[in-house]
């Protein structure tokens, strides 16, 4: 059971993924901001495993319910998914659980992903240490 101060913790981390939706070309970006809310409130998993199969209609109430609530925390979290996508995605999207839909925006975005790691890798063989730099100041710049 989520108390208030959870509550406006969870919506004030939400705030993350409204400041900017995904729109195509800030996937990485939009993707690290979605862990962070997610890791917050606890529900990082459903971007990593898919919803189980319900179980049969002998199982225990038990059962039963833990399915459920993971359904609907399954649920919450890709209609936050597709609340912070621009409408195109929405459309594409809208009918995937968390777990596919993640995986479908990868496979759409895996071209972006890779110029930006060869746009990383590139600036990192460039960067040289100035002479009278200081070694941290060095590391921050190529932190980035």
């Amino acid at each position: 059971m989520t108390t208030p101060n959870q509550t406006m913790n969870n919506s004030s981390i939400r705030s993350i993924l409204e400041k900017e939706k995904l729109n195509g070309n800030n996937f990485l970006d939009w993707y690290r901001n979605l862990r962070i809310v997610l890791r917050a409130e606890q529900k990082f998993y459903h971007l990593e495993e898919a919803l189980p199969e319900a179980p049969a209609n002998n199982a225990t109430a038990a059962v039963r319910n833990a399915y459920n609530r993971r359904k609907n925390e399954q649920q919450e979290v890709a209609c936050l998914m597709l609340a912070s996508m621009i409408p195109e995605l929405q459309k594409n999207l809208e009918n995937l659980a968390a777990f596919d839909m993640l995986r479908e925006l990868k496979v759409m975005f895996e071209q972006q992903a890779e110029q930006e790691l060869f746009d990383t890798v590139r600036s990192f063989h460039a960067c040289k240490q100035e002479e009278g730099q200081s070694v941290s100041s060095y590391v921050m710049k190529m932190k980035g």
